[in-house]
C-alpha cells in the first residue's frame, strides 16, 4: 500500500520553499521525492506557495495576481520534473474573477484535478463566502475539480457558510484543528456529503481526535495530509499507521484509497 500525501507544498528551489529551519534539513526538489518516498509516500498533492514577497530580481509584483501566477507557474514546473509523483494543485483570487476564471480553463486542460489548497491570509482576501468565490468554485466544480481549502478557528463560521453556498462542490478542509475546530468539521461532514477533511497541520497528534473523526465523520471522506515542507511527514505517517484504534482497513482507506477515489486514480 502506497501513501497518497493529499496536501503539500512542493518546490523546486528554495524560493518557493516553505520549511522554516531550512539550513538545518536542506530539502531539495531531489531530496523530497527520497525522503516521501523512504516514508512510502507514492503521490503528493498541493500548491506552490512562496514566503518572497517580490520577484526573483527583486522588483514588487504589479499586484497580487502577478504573485499568484508565479506560483501556478512554479507549479506546473514541478509536475515536470515530478511527473507522476505530484498532482498539481493551483491558486486563484476572488478580486481577479477573469484571470481566475482564465486559470481554471487553462489546468482543466491540462488535466489538473485540485484547486488548493487555497490560502486567504496570505493572498491578501479575508472570507470564502462570497459571490466572487462562488462564482469560481462553481466553475471549477463544473471542471470536476476538488477545492482544498485552508481553515483556521477564527473562520469557521465564514467555512459554515462558504460549504452551504456550494452544496454541489467537494470540498476538502486542511487541518483538523484543535477540539472546537474539529467539532465543527465534523458537523461539516455530517450536514454536506461532499465535505473532506484532510489531516495536515494541527490536531492529528491529539489522542482519539482520528477516531473520533471516523466514529462521527466518515472514514470514506478522511485524507491523508502532512503540509511539508511546514510540518514532518513522518510524524503524519506514524500517526496513521501507528494507530492501534485504528484498523488496517481504515487505515489503508485514509492513507490511500480515498484518495484514489477521489482524484480517480482508481
Amino acid at each position: 500500500m502506497g501513501i497518497i500525501d493529499f496536501h503539500t507544498h512542493p518546490f523546486l528551489d528554495n524560493r518557493y520553499n516553505i520549511c522554516k529551519h531550512i539550513p538545518f534539513c536542506h530539502p531539495s526538489a531531489e531530496d523530497t521525492v527520497k525522503a516521501l518516498r523512504g516514508l512510502g509516500v507514492v503521490k503528493i498533492c498541493g500548491s506552490v506557495i512562496s514566503p518572497e514577497t517580490t520577484k526573483a530580481d527583486g522588483s514588487p509584483y504589479a499586484n497580487e495576481w502577478e504573485r499568484i501566477r508565479e506560483w501556478n507557474d512554479h507549479a506546473l514546473a514541478v509536475k515536470e520534473v515530478y511527473g507522476d509523483f505530484y498532482e498539481v494543485g493551483f491558486h486563484i483570487h476572488p478580486d481577479f474573477l477573469a484571470q481566475s476564471h482564465a486559470e481554471i480553463d487553462k489546468m482543466a486542460k491540462l488535466g489538473v484535478k485540485i484547486m488548493g489548497e487555497l490560502v486567504p491570509y496570505i493572498n491578501g482576501y479575508t472570507q470564502y463566502a462570497t459571490p466572487q468565490m462562488h462564482e469560481l468554485v462553481s466553475h471549477a466544480t463544473e471542471k470536476g475539480m476538488v477545492v482544498n481549502i485552508h481553515t483556521a478557528p477564527k473562520a469557521d463560521d465564514d467555512i459554515d457558510a462558504f460549504v452551504a453556498q456550494n452544496p454541489d462542490a467537494t470540498i476538502v478542509a486542511a487541518h483538523p484543528g484543535e477540539y472546537s475546530t474539529l467539532l465543527r468539521h465534523l458537523a461539516r461532514m455530517q450536514r454536506h456529503e461532499k465535505y473532506y477533511l484532510d489531516l495536515s497541520g494541527t490536531g492529528i497528534f491529539r489522542l482519539g481526535m482520528l477516531r473520533r473523526a471516523i466514529d462521527e465523520g466518515d472514514i470514506h471522506r478522511i485524507l491523508f495530509g502532512s503540509d511539508f515542507p511546514v510540518c514532518n511527514p513522518s510524524a503524519y505517517v506514524g500517526a496513521v499507521t501507528l494507530d492501534h484504534l485504528l484498523s488496517e482497513e481504515e487505515k489503508s482507506l485514509i492513507l490511500c484509497e480515498n484518495a484514489k477515489r477521489l482524484l480517480g486514480l482508481e
